[in-house]
């Protein structure tokens, strides 16, 4: 079984949001041997959504679509993929009165628009939503299955779990698909896949993908078989020859966000850390804190954007500033020693750089980013210059890096 996604509304398309329903639904159907072929996002146009609807009709054996089931007059999902499909919509007038009904136990009278919400494409069926007044739909034929879903993701995944799960588990060919998704920090895209490629590329299954981020690299294995435990064991088999060549540098293999992973390492090894930065402004330590439990590990932090700051809260010399740079190594090592000498933790970690835009030179250009650690696991320093592509990123790099650090500190990998 292929299925296809559909994401409707014009929000979803604004910068700054993000759509989370297509890759919760995309790893529930892996998990059962439905392979997710497109994922597209559509705003609130009748033409695009009609025109996405016949398409993915056309190519899929399944298709979700989530959002646009409101009663506003730019919920248009409805409609659209009646269109598409060739059918025509049929008001379900019980369901017209349960929404009244609704309404009244809140003590409203039902506006008039609420109604539409009560179309279902002739020969589907509605699905009741427990958590809102937009039900989802599900319309079948010719072996093809449509389902509707609301947009919100608490009331989007109550109805997929009840009704698409159980239907792709029944349709299923018997295959079942694993996915493992390894990440490494710390180095680029091009130089795991260098160490990688010619591994993974003598397997046909698994099938192997390569994701770059910030200073994060992604590996995802996914393993097809006639069961669970025979697909796990086709990825396992390409794991463990991946395991040889990146060894250390693989800082989880569960799911684990990098600073989850420090926290561990920190709290079994009974260390405690300080944190002082200047370019990442708090960064580091707010994903420090992030993580439950964080005052078995964390001691204190410093942020010291300004020179003087650097000098008055971690005694950097003003002689180091002036020879060297508030940018550079030696001024990285010594705000390192001063949150040590001031903290009570067993090691520090420190970073200084140029997140731009401006502010760069030839010698130390914009994405330079110094590092040092001081205390119970040595002395560390790192020199990086992290491609500009936006100040936001660079600080995300630089973050990383800094746990990074911390993590192969912690391992013993240099």
């Amino acid at each position: 079984m292929q299925a296809e996604l559909l994401a409707i509304g014009s929000e979803l398309l604004v910068p700054g949001r993000q759509e989370t329903n297509a890759a919760t639904m995309t790893r529930y159907l892996l998990e059962r041997g439905c392979k997710v072929v497109a994922r597209t996002t559509i705003a609130d146009d009748a033409q695009a959504l009609t025109d996405s609807f016949r398409l993915a009709w056309s190519r899929a054996d399944l298709v979700i679509a989530t959002g646009g089931l409101g009663p506003t007059e730019d919920d248009l999902t409805r409609e659209c993929a009646a269109a598409a499909l060739g059918v025509s919509l049929i008001r379900e007038a019980s369901y017209v009165e349960w929404l009244k009904e609704r309404f009244q136990q809140f003590g409203r009278v039902m506006p008039g628009v609420n109604e539409k919400q009560a179309d279902r494409l002739d020969g589907g069926r509605l699905l009741m939503n427990a958590k809102g007044t937009a039900p989802g739909q599900i319309f079948e034929r010719d072996g093809k299955v449509l389902v509707l879903l609301p947009g919100p993701p608490r009331e989007m995944l109550p109805l997929f779990e009840r009704e698409v799960v159980p239907l792709v588990e029944a349709a299923s060919s018997g295959e079942r698909i694993v996915m493992k998704v390894i990440r490494i920090a710390g180095m680029g895209e091009s130089d795991v896949e260098q160490l990688v490629a010619p591994i993974y590329k003598t397997f046909k299954n698994p099938v192997t993908t390569i994701l770059g981020g910030a200073s994060e690299v992604e590996l995802q294995l996914v393993g097809v078989g006639p069961s669970e435990t025979e697909a796990a064991s086709r990825v396992e088999e390409l794991a463990s020859k991946i395991r040889e060549v990146l060894g250390p540098r693989i800082f989880t293999e569960s799911g684990e966000t990098l600073e989850r992973v420090v926290a561990g390492l920190l709290a079994t090894r009974g260390l405690k850390v300080a944190v002082a930065e200047s370019c990442t402004g708090g960064l580091v330590t707010s994903r420090l804190v992030s993580v439950a439990g964080a005052s078995s590990f964390l001691d204190r932090a410093f942020v010291t954007y300004s020179d003087q700051a650097k000098m008055d809260e971690l005694g950097v010399a003003e002689s180091t500033l002036r020879t060297f740079g508030a940018v550079s190594e030696e001024t990285a090592c010594e705000m390192a020693r001063g949150a040590l000498d001031a903290a009570k933790a067993d090691l520090a970690i420190a970073i200084t750089g140029i997140a731009g835009p401006t502010g760069g030179t030839p010698e130390k250009p914009v994405g330079l980013v110094c590092f040092a650690l001081e205390g119970a696991l040595g002395a560390w320093t790192w020199r990086r210059v992290f491609p500009a592509a936006d100040r936001e990123r660079v600080i995300q790099q630089a973050s990383n890096s800094a746990l990074e650090i911390l993590r192969r500190a912690l391992v013993g990998f240099e």
